[in-house]
């Protein structure tokens, strides 16, 4: 069939193809929705038996809480150092493949390699941890880490390099859906195999198969959505068959200054990627100190099951699924930024909620959990919905700066700011945990960063909407490429 040859306002997004796209992020939220939720503990616990021949569950016991908030610095320093590695290797694998040309495209054989090694070495983790061998495990940590960076980067800019910048924030919505749904399935994995049960098990009745199947069904899932991905999305085709399209993009974006391909970046443009770049950096920030603590939170502080976390994971998610799936169309009408904005500042506000949170003191467990506090749904539902706003625009925001050119470079900006916050934040906030002795540190930690990059944001970004497109409606917006 003869290509149509589009006009100004005639773009229209492939649902279908993008939703295959976000096969790419199912895998990776997927596998690091268990690395977040189980390895903090995994080195709380390991470093606890190390410092004070007590496993974290007899520390607990004991009545001496402090010793347990105490090696948290440790554990930042470790996670940390899996961030920092990353913070190097993103940008690194991002101008790499945007640089590659293969009979499979430019990004395939780094999302393939990456998904493999990765997928083989995630399952040793648990499996070291359990027989108390923390060399083994954080080398193991790191070579999953490293090899998701190969995979991580590229799989991302796979979705901008065939989508026309002004369909690229609706698309992002449809990519993080996706990706929600790889979280899901881990999630899930929480609920029935409980953290929890096997950390305040005696050292004698711990059961390694409730901490090693999580991992090795994450392992399977991500090689078969990387096949997936693999087998339906033909990179160099698809490049060959969208140039009218992607050409038309770069006339309607959303920038300052128009951009060229060999053309240095103007000042103007540089601006608004530094000011973005920043504010990210402190979401992030803040993003990841939940992320990386919220599982001690609620055992260690709460004195909560595990699996209320997975719970939490879920309400949160459900709420971030309904904000990517209107975000789009949100900001189709106020713009990107101020779709930004709505989202930190509700997120500030949900946390701000957090603060007032204390242990309920009612015993329901076997173990002895405490009841759990239901304002902290309550805030993540806030939270999940406003930072879904946030992700949702900020991404394509970034590669909406660069040339078609530059792709996996910027992509690896965006990463490069994501994980040095990633990589500051779990030592900082360990290191604020040991002066304060308080759980509480964490929400108060957060929210101050969050307000601090809403700030940000609104004051040194421009709002800059991009010409009015029109989308496919119904059937059509299934179609295929032929």
């Amino acid at each position: 069939m003869a290509k149509k040859t589009n006009t100004v306002g005639s773009l229209k997004l492939n649902y279908k193809r993008t939703a295959l796209i976000g096969f790419a992020f199912f895998g990776i939220l997927l596998l690091w929705q268990v690395y977040d939720s189980w390895c903090p503990t995994f080195l709380t616990d390991i470093f606890a038996k190390a410092m004070y021949s007590m496993n974290s569950s007899e520390l607990r016991a004991s009545g001496d809480s402090s010793k347990i908030l105490e090696v948290q610095w440790l554990v930042g320093i470790v996670m940390a150092c899996d961030n920092l590695a990353a913070l190097i290797l993103l940008p690194i694998f991002g101008s790499l493949s945007d640089r590659t040309e293969t009979p499979i495209g430019k990004r395939m054989p780094y999302i393939l390699a990456g998904t493999l090694v990765a997928a083989v070495a995630f399952p040793f983790i648990p499996l070291f941890f359990h027989y108390n061998n923390i060399a083994g495990m954080v080398i193991m940590m790191a070579i999953v880490l490293m090899f998701m960076m190969m995979y991580r980067n590229p799989a991302v800019a796979l979705m901008p390099d065939i989508t026309p910048k002004p369909l690229r924030a609706k698309a992002n919505g449809i990519i993080n859906i996706m990706g929600y749904l790889g979280g899901a399935f881990a999630t899930v994995l929480g609920i029935f195999l409980k953290l929890s049960d096997y950390i305040n098990a005696g050292s004698d009745a711990r059961n390694l198969w409730v901490i090693e199947l999580p991992f090795i069904i994450a392992s399977i899932l991500m090689v078969i959505s990387a096949f997936v991905l693999f087998a339906t999305i033909k990179e160099n085709k698809l490049r060959d068959e969208l140039k009218d399209e992607m050409e038309l993009g770069e006339r309607l974006a959303a920038v300052e200054d128009k951009i060229e391909d060999d053309a240095p970046m103007t000042k103007a443009n540089k601006r608004m990627l530094l000011a973005i770049l920043g504010a990210e950096f402190l979401w992030f920030m803040a993003d990841n100190a939940i992320g990386t603590y919220i599982g001690n939170y609620v055992i260690y502080y709460l004195g909560s099951a595990s699996s209320a976390t997975s719970t939490l994971t879920i309400i949160g998610g459900l709420a971030s699924v309904l904000g990517f799936a209107i975000a789009g169309g949100i900001a189709d009408k106020i713009g990107r930024k101020w779709t930004i904005t709505t989202g930190l500042s509700l997120t500030v506000l949900g946390v701000l909620l957090m603060c007032f949170i204390a242990p309920t003191g009612k015993v329901v467990g076997e173990h002895g959990e405490y009841s759990f506090p239901a304002l902290l749904y309550v805030v993540w539902v806030i939270k999940g919905f406003g930072m879904s706003l946030v992700h949702n625009c900020s991404f394509p925001m970034v590669v909406e700066l660069s040339s078609s050119k530059t792709i996996g470079k910027f992509t690896g900006f965006y990463y490069a700011a994501s994980m040095s916050a990633q990589t500051v934040t779990p030592i900082l906030l360990g290191l604020v945990f040991r002066i304060s002795f308080a759980w509480r540190a964490l929400p108060i930690y957060a929210t101050v960063l969050y307000l601090a990059s809403c700030v940000v944001f609104t004051a040194l970004v421009k709002n800059i909407k991009a010409k009015k497109v029109e989308n496919a409606k119904g059937l059509e917006a299934l179609g295929g490429d032929d």
